[in-house]
């Protein structure tokens, strides 16, 4: 028996006061609605509907659970009116998670202007650097980036595309003296992102050819942004993405190094768990994110695919 079909069967048939005039009503045939009432009472275990071929009328029991009937129907009516704004208008609660400092160059300055243009729209937004469990802890999407993605069962749609640059403060190559080749860098204080997919092995390539060098940094720290600090305060050289310091290398606050060679890139992605029914809050933060994103990728953004749950976020 399909309990809620043969509620409603009960309701309508009460209300209508007439089986024929209920299977009209609901499309179904007179069989059917007598099966619907029949199961409902043995389930049930009393008589709801005394009926006959010329009449028929509810009993004091039927009488009874067709209160509590019609104020349950009107309830699951309720609630599904409830989220019909959140099928066509960016409304509740938007649970995001995303690394410090890519959030805090790149994305925070803008968020304001996404609320104001959604006013029943929420964000809670969590700046952490740790692996986060999309599904466990309930969040509606990550931003997150990584050197290569593996398959998952999660939904990710690139955003953008971060180069990284090799550099550190004029003083500090006035007194070490600048790197010519990758090589260079044994002799130089490194300073290491601890987090990185690539914090022990910096790779760079020329002209067909990949060197490698081992990071035996004195100064390892699970932020980009301390990695900038150090940087600016001459301690030593690091591989660090060009958002993060371009401000710094225009002004000359830091020199980049090694500008003939290619390097590593991050690519951000939004991850969230699933493309079916997409909720318009959720579409709505794709697309400010997409927009935002924008000028610093100019190869476009792909369709979503698969990813790694568990990569990690410079």
């Amino acid at each position: 028996m399909d309990r809620l079909t043969a509620l409603r069967v009960f309701r309508r048939v009460a209300e209508l006061n007439s089986f024929a005039e209920a299977g009209r009503s609901l499309g179904l045939s007179p069989a059917a609605i007598s099966k619907n009432i029949a199961e409902l009472e043995a389930h049930l275990g009393v008589r709801l509907i005394n009926r006959t071929t010329r009449r028929m009328a509810l009993t004091e029991e039927g009488r009874l659970y067709l209160e509590h009937v019609t104020r349950g129907l009107d309830a699951l009516a309720e609630a599904d009116q409830a989220l019909l704004p959140n099928r066509t208008a960016p409304s509740g609660t938007l649970k995001v998670s995303a690394p410090m400092t890519v959030t805090l160059t790149q994305l925070s300055a803008s968020i304001p202007r996404f609320l104001s243009r959604y006013p029943a729209l929420k964000l809670d937004l969590h700046l952490d650097d740790r692996r986060v469990d999309i599904i466990r802890e309930g969040f509606d999407l990550a931003i997150r980036g990584s050197d290569n993605l593996e398959d998952s069962s999660l939904i990710a749609r690139k955003l953008a595309v971060m180069p990284h640059v090799l550099c550190a403060a004029p003083s500090y190559f006035e007194k070490h003296g600048k790197p010519k080749t990758p090589a260079d860098l044994k002799a130089l204080t490194s300073v290491r992102f601890s987090l990185s997919g690539h914090a022990d092995i910096w790779t760079f390539n020329k002209d067909g050819r990949t060197e490698k060098v081992a990071v035996e940094a004195r100064y390892s720290v699970s932020s980009s942004l301390a990695v900038r600090d150090a940087l600016r305060a001459g301690f030593g050289v690091s591989l660090i993405p060009s958002p993060y310091v371009e401000d710094d290398l225009k002004e000359g606050r830091l020199q980049p190094a090694l500008e003939d060679w290619s390097t590593v890139e991050t690519t951000l992605y939004a991850v969230y768990p699933s493309r079916q029914h997409l909720a318009p809050k959720l579409r709505a933060l794709l697309d400010f994110l997409e927009r935002i994103s924008s000028v610093s990728n100019r190869q476009g953004f792909p369709k979503e695919r698969k990813s790694d749950s568990s990569c990690w976020l410079e």
